[in-house]
């Protein structure tokens, strides 16, 4: 048995910190309602596509079940009112007050169901005076002084490659804290209000510019400290043939060994962070990839190539950890003139939850929209 099985969930959230955070709950057993408006989740309608649904929706929604409910009607509402009774958790991400004119805040389910787990992801938190404003992943990371952190060589702020604010701010927040309010829930007997605010939470990503700032007044520049390219010992170095090697010797020992592998130990006392930069790029420049690549072999200097996706989910590492085992498949309709549907798959998301937890199944598919209408909890 997997620890969230028998935990039902009823998820009103779209696009990607919601659906992330409930993958990740059915993955650990959690019986898992997407409640969607009639045009279904936005997310759906992303490209590439992968049948009726996109890639993006199939990846995020595996596992899950799927009914579609008009919340601005009272049929509607009435149709979610049964599992609002049955429900452990709940999640949503519209801005603060739509679900109070929806009839369906905490302070009202809970009348129907005090022990229900009431989780609200919203990128600035419910009070505040930005908490109506509209905004994505960027602005968060804007607003935070995140995306002010990573600058290009000129200083301009680079549009960073991970939705940070999504995930690592929304998405994983609110899993943990859903899994604290259950453990809560044990011992009290009741439920729970979360507040999850992207916004707030990619401040403790940035723990050491804030002790920096705080301690000594003397608050990170871009492109200038250990971590965001102000140190010869942390940072990217081109190489003969226009591939890069990605170089962290932070550490004295590893400094060593990467002086001597490059052949640069007269370089080993310098101190001034400008011409080490100078030489080791200029060193590095003088050979290929493969060459640094056999030279590096074996040796404790924390360097590696840089790599694209597709390079990286092709290595043998992360296929020896079984991270890509398993699928998600849909079967997409018939094409014109054949008579057999399609069945597509694609690896599933290696979402973070031990294997131990999860569903050992291969091949889970991510729900068509309204599929599950007739099929709800209160049904079987």
């Amino acid at each position: 048995m997997r620890p969230l099985t028998g935990i039902k969930v009823l998820d009103f959230s779209t696009l990607l910190p919601g659906p992330m955070c409930t993958l990740m709950l059915a993955e650990a057993g959690a019986d898992v309602i997407k409640v969607e408006r009639e045009a279904g989740d936005e997310m759906r309608h992303y490209e590439p596509a992968m049948g009726a649904d996109s890639v993006n929706f199939v990846l995020l929604n595996r596992g899950k079940r799927s009914m579609v409910a008009d919340l601005k009607t009272p049929a509607g509402r009435a149709l979610v009112e049964p599992l609002l009774r049955e429900a452990d958790v709940l999640v949503e991400q519209f801005r603060p007050g739509v679900m109070a004119r929806l009839g369906l805040d905490f302070d009202t389910v809970k009348q129907i169901n005090p022990r229900l787990i009431y989780c609200s992801i919203t990128g600035y938190g419910q009070t505040g005076p930005l908490a109506q404003t509209a905004a994505h992943d960027l602005n968060y990371q804007a607003q935070t002084g995140m995306l002010g952190l990573s600058a290009a060589p000129d200083g301009t702020p680079l549009v960073p490659p991970t939705l940070t604010a999504d995930l690592a701010g929304g998405a994983y927040p609110a899993v943990i804290n859903i899994l604290l309010a259950l453990r809560q829930r044990d011992i009290s007997g009741q439920g729970h209000y979360l507040d999850i605010s992207m916004a707030d939470n990619l401040f403790p990503l940035m723990y050491w510019a804030l002790g920096a700032g705080w301690h000594t007044q003397a608050w990170p520049r871009p492109a200038g400290e250990l971590v965001t390219g102000g140190s010869p010992r942390y940072g990217v170095y081109g190489t003969a043939d226009g591939r890069y090697l990605a170089a962290a010797p932070l550490e004295d020992k590893f400094w060593r060994n990467f002086l001597m592998v490059i052949g640069r130990t007269d370089l080993m006392d310098v101190q001034d962070d400008a011409h080490l930069r100078h030489e080791i790029a200029r060193t590095i420049k003088g050979e290929s990839l493969s060459t640094w690549r056999a030279r590096f072999e074996g040796v404790d200097a924390c360097v590696n190539e840089v790599v694209n996706v597709a390079q990286a989910v092709r290595d043998p590492h992360f296929h020896t950890r079984g991270l890509f085992e398993r699928d998600v498949q849909i079967t997409a309709a018939p094409a014109a003139g054949v008579q057999t549907a399609i069945v597509q798959q694609l690896p599933a998301l290696p979402v973070p939850v031990d294997r131990a937890f999860r569903d050992p199944g291969l091949s889970v598919a991510a729900p068509s929209l309204g599929q599950h209408n007739e099929a709800t909890w209160l049904q079987g």
